[in-house]
């Protein structure tokens, strides 16, 4: 890109410099061979230096005199002529640069440039985000406020602008580009050591996918994420081991079966991959019965598909039913209208789903349905974050946003990649074992949704208490917990998993040992992560949690203490 950028302003800015070094050639020549008259009244030709130097200061009409002696009226003359031969050309040379600068060509050149050069200033980790639409602004949010940076590519220059006036912690370097294009992806970093992954967030699933195999093939090592709306492109993602593949819509039907069955174990979900500082979500528990779904599209077959797999009836209402392949038991309508409401048994249902791709729709089917049936417990689809007031005001059990939802599991993946190992688990975990441990965590939480945060016992991130393990003291869970300024305190966290080696053990118990090389994942206050590392990282502050006292830090206060010993 910048020999293209050089190449294209020498040829853009050919003529104007020919003409340029011409009219400059022409008039210092012509004054250089023009006699003057000196002092003592003999002839005398001006230098080279002399006449440029002149040319220069009268081609920019600054004005500077005549020198070395008063000019003879031939001279006058010439120079006249100069300084408008030379304004002329001046004013083609500056009309030509202008046109260059603005040229769209030029303008994209130096864009890349300055953003591959972005890019390669960055030392930290940081994710390429292929897309900035609803979920894809939320994404690059939550990175650069946490530890990592992004860069941004996207086809829509508008949402560039946005990303540019978006008040961010980092700089988020952004290009206006086709995110599926080889040359894109490497100008965003992806072959650098600093790059962590592939985002995937465009709308179109088949863009998605040759970005996903676009990355791999390029850089077989770097983490790819990808969103898809479809089973076949979510297959397909897979079979080339694209490393996560986030379906919204399978994801939200997924956890509306698990409220159904686990109610507690939905709780806890919700819990552990919310926002930090945002409310504790309510416990809901749907009914069992018979259930009515507006819409069989992507979102309805996913609901369809769990919602029977867990024995509800299901009465479906679609539009056009020919269209999305919906069974021969389908109702033709909206859901909008009573009367389509009554035919589906309204009265007789337990839970009500608005499933379509239309906000204005959805809520037009809740409020239908509750002037119906008051009792009903239901969930809608909310497509666009615009609306979030509209259906905040609507008192819905559960709402699907999209963007939100793919957001929460993204960040899950990047934050703490073992958050993902531990809700697998929890998934096959009873809901009174989930139960338990929401008993177990409320009081620490102060009904705000908690920090989760991984650690690594290596002596990167664990100097200090790697140095007690390996010098053959043993330390337990308990005591890393310990708060630093009181040491018979626990911290307000908890260990949800610990993963030593190719095993995973759930809620180990305080009184087990630490090894070198384990991973925790841990779950506390917000602010309490900051905490736990000055014990991780200060070996003052972990000899003080262990042994109850004070080391002396410096050699100084070491000597001292010393010699009070020996004095006792």
């Amino acid at each position: 890109m910048k020999n293209q950028a050089f190449f294209l302003v020498l040829r853009r800015m050919r003529l104007p410099l020919l003409v340029l070094i011409t009219t400059y050639t022409i008039t210092v020549l012509g004054l250089v061979l023009m006699p003057g008259i000196n002092a003592q009244g003999a002839a005398e030709h001006l230098s080279f230096f002399h006449a440029f130097y002149i040319i220069t200061y009268t081609a920019t009409t600054t004005g500077f005199g005549e020198l070395p002696h008063p000019f003879t009226d031939a001279q006058r003359l010439w120079v006249t002529v100069s300084m408008y031969l030379s304004i002329v050309a001046w004013l083609y040379a500056i009309g030509a640069l202008i046109a260059l600068v603005r040229d769209a060509t030029f303008k994209h050149i130096f864009q890349v440039n300055r953003f591959s050069a972005a890019v390669k200033r960055i030392r930290e980790p940081f994710y390429i985000v292929c897309g900035y639409g609803e979920t894809g602004a939320v994404i690059v949010e939550a990175l650069v406020e946490g530890i990592f940076s992004a860069v941004v590519i996207d086809r829509d220059e508008m949402r560039i602008h946005d990303l540019a006036l978006t008040d961010l912690p980092r700089p988020v370097p952004a290009l206006v580009a086709d995110a599926t294009l080889p040359d894109s992806l490497l100008l965003a970093g992806l072959s650098l050591p600093y790059c962590a992954g592939v985002i995937a967030l465009n709308a179109d699933d088949h863009t998605n996918l040759k970005i996903a195999i676009s990355a791999k093939l390029l850089n077989p090592k770097s983490r790819v994420i990808c969103r898809a709306s479809s089973q076949d492109t979510q297959v397909n993602m897979e079979s080339f081991n694209t490393d996560v593949v986030i379906n919204p819509f399978d994801s939200f039907a997924a956890r509306l079966a698990m409220a159904l069955h686990s109610p507690d174990s939905h709780l806890l979900y919700q819990w552990l991959t919310g926002s930090p500082g945002e409310l504790l979500s309510k416990r809901i528990e749907p009914p069992r019965g018979t259930w009515i779904l507006c819409g069989y599209g992507r979102f309805g077959k996913a609901l369809a598909h769990y919602l029977t797999q867990e024995g509800i009836d299901l009465v479906i209402i679609e539009a056009t039913p020919e269209d999305v392949d919906a069974p021969s038991s389908t109702i033709r309508g909206r859901g909008t209208e009573a009367e389509t409401l009554q035919q589906a048994g309204i009265e007789q249902a337990v839970g009500i789903v608005a499933g379509t791709d239309d906000d204005a729709n959805n809520l037009s089917i809740i409020v239908t349905a509750r002037m119906l049936q008051p009792k009903l417990f239901m969930v809608a689809r909310q497509n666009q974050r615009e609306n979030d007031a509209l259906f905040d005001v609507a008192d819905l059990d559960l709402v699907m946003q999209r963007s939100r939802a793919i957001a929460r599991r993204i960040l899950a993946l990047v934050r703490t990649p073992l958050l993902i190992t531990f809700l697998n688990q929890l998934r096959i975990q009873s809901n009174d074992w989930a139960a338990l441990l929401i008993r177990r965590l409320r009081p620490l939480l102060l009904d705000q949704v908690p920090e989760i945060w991984s650690i690594t016992i290596t002596p990167l991130y664990a100097p200090a208490l790697c140095h007690v393990l390996n010098s053959g003291e043993s330390v337990t869970f308990a005591e890393i917990l310990s708060d630093p300024h009181e040491p018979n305190n626990m911290l307000p966290a908890h260990i949800l998993l610990l993963q030593r080696g190719d095993e995973e053990i759930l809620l180990p118990t305080g009184d087990s040992e630490v090894h070198v090389g384990d991973q925790l994942l841990c779950v506390g206050q917000r602010g309490i992560s900051r905490t736990l590392n000055m014990t991780l990282f200060n070996n003052n502050i972990l000899r003080y949690i262990l042994t109850g006292n004070i080391e002396p830090s410096t050699p100084v206060w070491r000597w001292l203490r010393s010699k009070c010993i020996s004095h006792k």
